[in-house]
């Protein structure tokens, strides 16, 4: 195809033309919303390097599902802010836990609205590391006992889909064992399968008061210079069981998603983390970009990369987009 019989900007003339040809659509239904939970009631505080976001106690949470569900978005994505805190991460899986209460509140309220839940315990640790000390290290093979706890915990409060974020070796497999032993053998597991060690999580750290005390996660998330690690950190989770695989952060990460969505046959999403999020309004503030503009193009990357489930703060901004 030579020009001038070959004319590109034929099926560009004009929208009807632009979408008839349209490689990659988002779609609402596949965007997955998450949300902060915090103690107390009447309680909605803006989560300052994240505007338009919010931490929310358990009693505000209907009526956020509600309006989600209105604009097309029957998926959220919870993380919880307990009460107290301690070195084993016990809040976790408390069966009055705030995140088990959140479940059972939204399951009452808007029984239709699919709920997933981080399974992790850097926000239940008064030390901010997502599993247990011994002599000051991370340990893996101990965690995964309490994961499995947490998960089990909120599958019986109610949890469509439980998603460990942990990045400890065998999660995976402890929690699908663990859940099927139980009779919720039903119940997803969406796996943070490739999570890198990214300075894009900062503004989430400050949502979810989850910054590590001392040192950093690097001993157990990955390294941002790695890829073929990506495969073998998801042929993993896919021997042991997981239903989804995730990649976060999505955006500076977008040869990762394409390569396990050309590798495995299960579903990928991509996580849109808060630095990414939170970079948009930032320069979008400064008058500096099109918030909207950028913020829909961002999405439809990830999704053209590959991703068939998108995690976003921007869910309910392009659900009013694409409905508009």
């Amino acid at each position: 195809m030579v020009f001038p019989e070959y004319r590109p900007r034929r099926l560009r003339k004009n929208t009807a033309f632009r979408s008839l040809i349209r490689e990659t659509r988002l779609d609402a239904a596949q965007l997955i919303y998450p949300l902060f939970v915090m103690p107390g009631k009447g309680k909605r505080l803006e989560i300052a390097s994240m505007p338009g976001i919010f931490r929310l106690s358990v009693d505000l949470l209907a009526k956020e599902a509600k309006d989600c569900m209105a604009l097309g978005v029957n998926h959220l994505l919870l993380f919880g802010l307990p009460e107290k805190k301690d070195a084993m991460g016990s809040g976790a899986h408390a069966k009055d836990g705030i995140v088990q209460r959140a479940i059972r509140e939204l399951k009452n309220a808007v029984p239709e609205m699919m709920i997933t839940t981080d399974v992790c315990l850097c926000e239940y640790t008064d030390h901010g590391h997502c599993g247990c000390l011994i002599d000051g290290q991370v340990d893996n093979d101990s965690t995964l006992e309490i994961l499995t706890k947490v998960a089990l915990s909120h599958a019986q409060a109610g949890a469509d889909m439980v998603a460990p974020s942990d990045m400890m070796d065998g999660r995976v497999g402890e929690i699908r064992a663990a859940l099927d032993e139980n009779n919720f053998d039903q119940v997803p597991v969406m796996a943070y399968s490739a999570k890198y060690a990214s300075a894009f999580y900062g503004p989430f750290r400050e949502a979810a008061d989850c910054a590590p005390q001392f040192g950093d996660r690097t001993s157990y998330q990955m390294d941002p210079a790695n890829a073929r690690e990506a495969l073998r950190e998801a042929t993993l989770d896919v021997d042991e069981g997981a239903d989804i695989l995730m990649v976060k952060p999505a955006m500076a990460y977008l040869d990762i998603i394409k390569t396990l969505k050309d590798e495995f046959d299960l579903p990928i999403a991509a996580y849109h983390v808060s630095g990414e999020y939170a970079m948009i309004k930032a320069a979008a503030a400064k008058g500096w970009i099109d918030e909207e503009r950028v913020m829909a193009e961002s999405l439809l990357a990830i999704k053209r990369a590959g991703a068939d489930i998108i995690i976003t703060y921007y869910a309910k901004d392009m659900a009013k987009k694409l409905g508009s």
